[in-house]
């Protein structure tokens, strides 16, 4: 095995990796946005957990069968935005509405 061999191993194990993070982030979106009241996601203004939800699970099947450096990244891509937008700036809004708190220990 040469050099480059080795490294387009890497980086195809690298595309992996993160190709797997990406279908458990939008799977745990999925799962939090699922099981969260409907009007929470109306009470912190922002989209309805019908919405939510339907964009989460299209996340989860862009980022399980579309990987970043395939044709279909562009899908992949906006299934990692779509989740990473929920965990990052949704969840926590409908979580500390209901006073819930998913991913953080209570002191």
């Amino acid at each position: 095995m040469d050099f480059l061999t080795v490294m387009g191993y890497g980086q195809s194990l690298v595309f992996l990796l993160i190709q797997v993070a990406a279908f458990l982030a939008s799977l745990t979106a999925l799962i939090h946005a699922a099981i969260q009241r409907p009007d929470a996601f109306t009470a912190v203004d922002r989209q309805t957990k019908v919405i939510w939800v339907s964009i989460l699970t299209a996340a989860s099947v862009f980022t399980l069968f579309f990987s970043i450096s395939s044709a279909g990244s562009i899908l992949a891509i906006a299934g990692i935005v779509a989740a990473l937008v929920y965990l990052v700036d949704v969840r926590p809004r409908v979580d500390s509405i209901q006073g819930r708190s998913w991913f953080r220990k209570h002191g």
